[in-house]
This record gives C-alpha cells, sequence and structure tokens, in this order.
C-alpha cells in the first residue's frame, strides 16, 4: 500500500463511528483559522473532536503538498536521504508520512507541536505506519522559546500563517542554526508566498542553497505585490473525506507555496513550470522561472519533435526540460 492509500486507511480507521456531520461542521470552524486571518500563540486544535475534524479535513492535502516539495527537493540532490527527521508544528504529522513516502526507511523521526490533542492523535495514526512507530511525539510552543536538536532534515508545513512576524523570523533563524536542509510549505495564496519569500531570504542569508522550487538562490524575479509563486498538487479523496467536504469529485487540487533549502551541494532545475502549461494545437506554452533568475514564456511546437512530447506531458511545477529531454535536444 503506498502513502497515501495508507494514510487514508488510517483515517477511515480513526473516524470509524464517528457522524460526518459532526466532524463537518468542526471543519467549518477550522476552515477560517487555517486561512490565516489571526495569527495566534493558542493551538487551533483545542480536543479530539477538532483534531479528529483537521485531519480528516486537512491531513490528505497537506500530504500531498508536502510530497510535491519534497520530491521536487529530493530531484534536486539525488542519492541523498534524511537520517533523522524534525517536523516543527507537525500535529498530526502529514509531513513525517510524506517524508516517509519520498524517501522509504525508517529514521528518527520528531514531531513537535504545542497541540497536545493533535500529538496524541498523530501517534495513534502512525501506529498504522511501520516506519514511524517510533516517533517522538512532543509538546512545545511554536515560537520565540521553541528549540531544536541538530538534525538533517526540518519540515515547517502551514505553520507560519499561525504566527506573528516576529515568531516567524525566530522560528525559520533556529530551523536554519539546527538543520542541515529545511522544506518550508505554506498555503498558495499572496499572503502564504510572501511568508515563504521570507523565509527564503533568511535561509540563503544563513548560508543555504535553494534547491527548490526556484532554479537560482538570488532574488525572486517576482515584482512585490504584481503576482505570487505557488503550485498545485492533486489530491485523492475518499468517500468520507468527499462525505466530509460536501463535493463529488473524487479528486481536488492543493494550492500551496514552498522553499526547499539545503547546505549541501544542490543541482536544481534548470527551470521550472509556475503556471499550468497552455496546450494549444501544435504547440505548448511554458511560462518558467529561469536560472537569469527570469520569468520567461517559452513556446514549444512539433517541429522540436521530442521536446514537444515532453512538453505535452509536463505538467505545473515540473522542472522544464525533463532530462530525457534535454539530453535528445543537445
Amino acid at each position: 500500500m503506498n502513502g497515501v492509500a495508507s494514510l487514508h486507511s488510517a483515517l477511515a480507521a480513526l473516524l470509524d463511528g464517528i457522524p460526518a456531520r459532526q466532524v463537518g461542521s468542526a471543519v467549518e470552524r477550522l476552515i477560517a483559522s487555517y486561512r490565516g486571518d489571526t495569527p495566534t500563540e493558542a493551538p487551533i486544535l483545542r480536543d479530539r473532536a477538532d483534531v479528529a475534524a483537521y485531519a480528516a479535513y486537512r491531513m490528505p492535502a497537506t500530504f500531498e503538498a508536502v510530497r510535491s516539495a519534497l520530491e521536487a527537493f529530493a530531484d534536486a540532490v539525488p542519492g541523498w536521504a534524511p537520517r533523522d527527521h524534525t517536523d516543527v508544528g507537525g500535529g498530526t504529522g502529514a509531513a513525517a508520512w510524506a517524508v516517509g513516502d519520498v524517501w522509504g526507511g525508517k529514521r528518527p523521526v520528531t514531531v513537535l507541536d504545542w497541540a497536545e490533542p493533535a500529538l496524541a492523535l498523530g501517534r495513534e495514526l502512525a501506529a498504522a505506519n511501520p516506519a514511524l512507530r517510533d516517533t517522538r511525539w512532543q509538546r512545545s510552543r511554536i515560537g520565540a522559546a521553541l528549540t531544536i536538536e541538530s538534525t538533517d532534515l526540518v519540515t515547517v508545513s502551514y505553520v507560519l500563517n499561525e504566527l506573528t512576524a516576529p515568531d516567524r523570523a525566530t522560528l525559520v533563524d533556529t530551523v536554519a542554526a539546527a538543520a542541515q536542509s529545511v522544506v518550508i510549505v505554506e498555503p498558495g495564496t499572496p499572503d502564504g508566498y510572501t511568508r515563504v519569500i521570507e523565509a527564503r531570504d533568511r535561509l540563503i542569508s544563513a548560508g543555504f542553497h535553494i534547491a527548490a522550487p526556484c532554479p537560482h538562490s538570488a532574488a525572486c524575479p517576482i515584482a512585490p505585490g504584481t503576482d505570487w509563486c505557488h503550485f498545485s498538487a492533486r489530491v485523492s479523496r475518499s468517500s468520507l473525506h468527499r462525505q466530509i467536504k460536501g463535493g463529488s469529485l473524487a479528486y481536488e487540487d492543493e494550492k500551496f507555496a514552498y522553499v526547499a533549502a539545503t547546505r549541501l551541494p544542490v543541482a536544481p532545475a534548470p527551470a521550472r513550470v509556475v503556471r499550468r502549461p497552455q496546450i494549444r494545437k501544435g504547440q505548448v506554452l511554458l511560462d518558467l522561472c529561469e536560472k537569469d533568475p527570469a520569468l520567461h514564456r517559452t513556446t514549444v511546437t512539433k517541429r522540436h519533435g521530442d521536446l514537444y512530447r515532453a512538453a505535452r506531458d509536463t505538467d505545473w511545477g515540473d522542472s522544464w526540460p525533463p532530462p530525457s529531454a534535454e539530453s535528445a535536444e543537445g
């Protein structure tokens, strides 16, 4: 069973017997909180009912967004795998599941969060995943007082939106001092992108190299306030997930912004597709972030042969050109 199927199975077992309507009403209250309108030091997940609602509502989407970011990071550091992992503000552990899905195997994992009910439920879910059964679930206030032991990889997913600006800065500095590699994921909104760029700048100042999504460690070429960089991950919905969310489709698309940075030698993408490709008759339009750094639209037509076929299979967020097409072109 793959990672997402295993997670869906664990969630279904967890929620067995709880009326979907009850979970759905808690979800409605949580949606506004997780859009980040009100930074707060108080845990958003207050009790088991909140945590169960959160797990059903958010874990599959968080898992897919973090996994997408981690896969792009893994492509930029081929042959490397984290020996250990710390998930800051990890709640019920979606990022820990994603790390295991990308790199496989067992490693020491620590999940830090202030909400004890989230940690308890994360521990319960992890019992279904052999790689996570020995995970350390530690209650810790996420903010200025946070301490992190030295580790290979730190993930921080959907956390910065809950913090004040000073606490965000302190958290990124703390993570940078402890980790060899850092992956930060935020909602794919203009505000989420702004928080990611702030974190990206601090990581670069701390000596990190950007592995993804950017093909460079220079300043972002997007003029502030004109646009924002974000990506999309396809999330498969279980029947329970569809019932809770009130949707009929078997999938949804999770929009997210992220940065993956490391002190390791890095081979970032030659360019990154930063918008959904436009496929037209005989041509594909790709919006790219390039190494220059610059944003550029390129048109790939049938006369490009293998490159055109590769462009038709290329998705938003992918590296461009794919290695096979790059070698064919050369």
